[in-house]
């Protein structure tokens, strides 16, 4: 049994380390791809069936948002940060450092992600209105939003487990549990709210049974032996200092998580000043404008696996290459899905919420958005490739600029002078500011990055 684990470990590290680049970045990144799109399906789905109810109702998934991204953001630092240190460790051929890693990131995840559970349920009306409730929205998000703190603990850990399959350069089966998990969230979301009658609480139980489902098949993964890393007790760390390296190399993503939770609340916030149907309308962009966000985040994810499993192992002209042609390629991607966007952006809300305060509102939005989108690999490529490697300082500073350094200034400044307008184009500015502000750590990159050893 040994002695096949061994060859299989084998043959990932050739696979990691001799496949060509280009193929192996496209070959990880299309799961990867498929992942973050099914994934947004529990965003979508709950936009537009909830949507159906009200205005207010629809405010409602924006306010949620903030929410999730503040689950996100820690299952995501323990994710990025142990999934990429598992890469590091493997690329090493250090498989039991591995293993040791991924548990203790498990278990971490479990009883951090408990404890907003609970607290959230305690002071979840304050939290609401903090997250930018108006009164009349109030009762709709309540209702949704216990749901998903019910949930909160299975989908903190189908995080990392999602991040850990994808940093083995096993992209394909973490596919699998958040492909289903997406798909089942589709299917029960008109069952409970029409059918069952259950309004905006049927989404909210929708979306937890869903990430029940998905945290099960992810985890099937690790229990049938398909990874080389395991989740048992055996292997928790008892050195505080295991657990320091995960969150410090996860911090970018605690950040970026963090900062999105606190974007949304601004924007709500800043949205509720022109009423529920200003937060409808930007709840509606940011979920469709995602779309075309998860192709390009999904497409660098393809990258992370490659770029740390050969810096791990010092193949340094592999790490340069692939990054360049994931930049390129990702570019290229998110300017054509986002142009024909552009074009189709007053049909896509009105599919959403026709309601002439939504649209007026929505359709200008989503087309600053598109016209931003084109810029935003460069800052999220970047980004994602200093994580990989281990440079934590760099890709949390990169991580803290879009919804943080550069977007914060701009919602509270913008609507000031602007109105409305202001809020429309606070993020597509920030994006812009963000890629010219990532662009000479690209370059620093690819210009200091060493030659190989054997070179």
């Amino acid at each position: 049994m040994n002695k096949n684990h061994s060859e299989k470990a084998e043959q990932q590290f050739i696979k990691m380390t001799q496949t060509p680049v280009t193929h192996l970045v496209l070959s990880l990144s299309v799961p990867t791809v498929i992942s973050m799109l099914v994934s947004n399906i529990y965003n979508i789905a709950d936009t537009y069936f909830v949507s159906s109810i009200g205005t207010s109702a629809s405010g409602a998934v924006g306010i949620v948002f903030a929410l999730m991204a503040i689950i996100q953001a820690f299952g995501f630092m323990i994710g990025h940060g142990s999934g990429s240190l598992v890469s590091l460790s493997l690329g090493a051929k250090d498989v039991e450092r591995a293993k040791k890693i991924a548990s203790s990131a498990f278990f971490a995840a479990l009883i951090i992600s408990g404890t907003i559970a609970v607290l959230g349920e305690i002071f979840i009306t304050p939290l609401m209105y903090l997250l930018g409730s108006t009164d009349t929205i109030l009762p709709y998000a309540t209702e949704y939003a216990r749901y998903i703190l019910a949930a909160a603990p299975l989908m903190s850990v189908s995080f990392v487990m999602n991040n850990i399959l994808r940093y083995e350069g096993k992209a394909a089966f973490a596919m699998i549990g958040i492909t289903f998990g997406g798909l089942l969230n589709v299917a029960l979301d008109p069952l409970f709210i029409f059918v069952l009658k259950m309004g905006v609480a049927g989404a909210g139980l929708a979306t937890a049974l869903s990430q029940v489902v998905s945290s099960g098949l992810l985890l099937s993964m690790f229990l049938l032996g398909k990874t080389q890393s395991k989740f048992s007790v055996k292997y928790i760390s008892k050195n505080a200092a295991d657990y320091l390296k995960i969150c410090k190399t996860g911090m970018p993503s605690l950040m970026r998580q963090g900062l999105n939770s606190i974007a949304a609340m601004l924007l709500n916030n800043a949205a509720a000043v022109y009423g529920d149907a200003a937060v409808a309308a930007m709840s509606i962009v940011g979920r469709v404008s995602f779309v075309v966000f998860a192709f390009g985040i999904g497409i660098g994810q393809g990258l992370q696996p490659v770029s740390s499993f050969n810096y791990g192992a010092k193949l340094y002209a592999r790490v340069r290459k692939a990054y360049v042609f994931t930049l390129c390629y990702g570019t290229a991607v998110c300017a054509a899905l986002s142009t024909a966007l552009l074009f189709a952006s007053d049909f896509v809300i009105k599919q959403f919420r026709d309601d002439p305060e939504v649209i007026a509102i929505g359709t200008p939005a989503l087309r600053a958005q598109c016209i931003a989108m084109v810029v935003c690999m460069l800052l999220q490529c970047t980004n994602m490739l200093y994580q990989s490697i281990g440079k934590s300082g760099i890709a949390t500073v990169l991580a803290s600029l879009r919804s943080g350094i550069c977007f914060i200034p701009m919602i509270l400044l913008l609507p000031r002078l602007l109105g409305v307008d202001g809020i429309i184009w606070a993020q597509p500015a920030a994006d812009f500011i963000a890629a010219a502000i990532s662009l000479p750590f690209a370059l620093r990159f690819i210009i200091q990055l060493p030659s190989d050893e054997a070179d």
